[in-house]
């Protein structure tokens, strides 16, 4: 097992043992109890997109309008329904994302009803862990934008007279397709050059355009800018070309604690690690591969959790025990806390519906 953490992270719920999830290994998920949760009434049934949102360890309906906007202070469940070219079976992705300020609750929450939503619908969904900063490509790309906001349930979206607005300021980051929109601290040593920035009070917006940008980010933000305005009623926006523009008076310039990085160099070699309660109870044990992830390793009795550093995943065996199944996520959750890379997706894989992304990952 990796040795401890380079620094430590600012995650709430990285700590968690995921109570809510699968630790209780005579605490079945039950597909009764999840035909009766009401949140869960007509998910799965159509091609398309259903996102939910934690409240209080319950499960609510996101807004479709405000689909592909994420409170870093929430956990969220994630339901993509989709056919296959020339087939008629639905089929399924199932992700549930954690805000960087969620709470342990929260996470174990989400964790547990992304489970019981995977009983509902026959095991079909591949299910899949993201942590913001840290989405996949595949999450990402569901939603034409992507913004993280401060804040989470406490917050919501409530009506804000203009004038009542607390001002905060957007980062627009990022090339092509992978442009997002991440509220940040309010305070002048965040803007750079690099990028576009909105500077939002309310009934008055402000773009600014750093010298460095791209064609992208620019694009980004003038759309960002007109979709605020249009939920604001009269309020008026001003592209600023200086730094030096009246706009950035008010800005807190005590310097910001940055959080840590989020691609910090990783030296860590693919690791894969068996799970298998052959012995009578639960053992983790590292399975030799010398730097490659071979399937040839893979035993149907069992399950598996394969590192990539860069993505993890938990392959289920046809034949893997119902503890071996329910722990699979929360000991690959508990590993890569041990590792330089805590915050990877983590997708679970069942034996005989592979993914493209876990076979080019892995070897014969």
């Amino acid at each position: 097992m990796p040795g401890g953490l380079v620094k430590a992270k600012k995650y709430d719920w990285k700590d968690s043992n995921l109570a809510l999830f699968g630790s209780d290994t005579e605490k079945k998920v039950k597909k009764e109890s999840a035909e009766t949760e009401p949140a869960w009434k007509g998910a799965g049934q159509q091609v398309g997109l259903q996102i939910w949102r934690i409240n209080k360890f319950k499960v609510e309906h996101w807004p479709k309008e405000e689909y592909g906007k994420f409170f870093n202070g929430d956990s969220y469940i994630i339901l993509n329904t989709y056919k296959e070219k020339d087939s008629e079976e639905l089929n399924y992705d199932l992700h549930f994302w954690i805000g960087s300020k969620s709470t342990a609750d929260e996470y174990g929450t989400a964790a547990y009803k992304t489970v019981e939503l995977d009983t509902l619908l026959d095991d079909k969904p591949v299910q899949h862990r993201e942590v913001e900063k840290h989405e996949s490509s595949m999450f990402k790309g569901y939603f034409k934008s992507f913004t993280t906001m401060n804040g989470g349930v406490d917050s919501g979206f409530k009506t804000v007279k203009p004038e009542e607005y607390k001002p905060r300021l957007l980062k627009v980051s990022g090339v092509r397709k992978n442009v997002t929109v991440t509220e940040v601290p309010y305070c002048r040593s965040q803007v750079t050059e690099d990028d576009v920035y909105i500077i939002d009070k309310g009934n008055k917006l402000y773009l600014y355009c750093g010298s460095s940008c791209n064609m992208m980010e620019k694009h980004r933000g003038s759309e960002e800018v007109q979709k605020i305005k249009s939920t604001r009623g009269r309020a008026s926006h001003e592209v600023v070309e200086s730094l030096g523009h009246s706009c950035f008076l008010d800005f807190d310039e005590t310097p910001v604690e940055e959080d840590e990085a989020d691609d910090e160099p990783d030296g860590s070699e693919p690791s894969m690690f068996k799970l298998s309660d052959n012995s009578g109870q639960l053992e983790f044990t590292s399975v030799s591969n010398e730097g490659t992830l071979s399937r040839s390793n893979l035993s149907p009795d069992d399950v598996f959790i394969l590192d990539t550093t860069k993505e993890c995943f938990v392959w289920i065996g046809s034949g893997a025990s119902v503890a071996e199944t329910q722990n699979g996520m929360s000991y690959a959750h508990n590993y890569l806390n041990n590792t330089s890379h805590p915050l990877i997706t983590v997708s679970i894989i069942k034996q005989g519906k592979e993914t493209r992304a876990f076979m080019q990952a892995t070897v014969a």
